[in-house]
């Protein structure tokens, strides 16, 4: 389902609040722990599109592992500020150039640095992220194509889990749960008097909570995407690699 969402509309830009990756550029002139934070957070959001590439790269999968690891460890230890250029007014686009360079480093060194270092990040859980990328690791798609993915899903799945959430604290779960299985897509006739059936309300009332969640559902998207660049002008072009990423197959 995460795969095909309805598209998010233009961001409006009349205001445009302090994001994570608009705070970690501020600090480019020196130490912010705030900043600081925000990089972090940011990294935990999106290892995988990270150890997705890294998995691609070599075919051991421990060596990718490490790779990972160090790369964090390497990243969020030292003033990671420091090599941020106006190039990377997103945060997808510097890190996979970050990526690149570790990758291109411990090819040069024949070493990888030890598993977890200095490492910040809580855990990264390797298990499941071999589950998740089983069947992506199969095809012949570059490293690059893989990342650009995998940060296209991370980011519809944080917005699907919020919402997610919502709906849990309003006490909508059941709602949720049952209209969830079709944010992507029109359901049919049939289809939408069987789930209003299921939830005891009419087709209409179902239509009607089907197009608030969907309308709900890209808010989140555009304000998911928007922590991840330093400027509104940014993000509808964010929006169009996102879905263009994931029509590569």
């Amino acid at each position: 389902m995460t795969s095909s969402v309805p598209s998010p509309t233009a961001v409006p830009r009349r205001r445009f609040a302090t994001t994570r990756w608009s705070l970690i550029h501020q600090a480019r002139q020196g130490h912010d722990t705030p900043a600081k934070a925000a990089l972090e957070e940011l990294c935990e959001a999106y290892w995988l599109p990270v150890y997705g590439f890294m998995r691609r790269q070599t075919r051991d999968v421990h060596e990718a592992q490490d790779w990972t690891q160090g790369f964090f460890a390497s990243l969020l230890s030292r003033d990671a500020f420091a090599d941020l250029n106006p190039e990377f007014g997103r945060f997808r686009s510097f890190l996979l150039a970050a990526a690149r360079h570790f990758v291109s480093n411990e090819r040069d060194r024949k070493a990888t640095l030890s598993r977890g270092g200095k490492m910040v990040l809580h855990s990264l859980d390797f298990d499941r992220g071999e589950e998740q990328l089983v069947d992506e690791l199969a095809r012949g798609e570059t490293p690059e194509q893989l990342f650009e993915r995998r940060w296209a899903l991370a980011l519809l799945d944080r917005a699907l889990n919020r919402l997610r959430l919502e709906h849990q604290d309003a006490g909508r779960a059941e709602l949720f749960a049952v209209l969830a299985n079709h944010l992507a897509g029109q359901p049919t006739e049939a289809t939408l008097t069987e789930v209003a059936e299921s939830l005891q309300m009419s087709a209409e009332a179902v239509r009607i909570a089907l197009h608030r969640l969907r309308k709900r559902y890209r808010r989140i998207l555009q304000s998911e995407i928007a922590e991840t660049v330093s400027s509104p002008d940014g993000i509808d072009d964010e929006i169009r690699c996102l879905f263009r990423a994931l029509r590569v197959v």
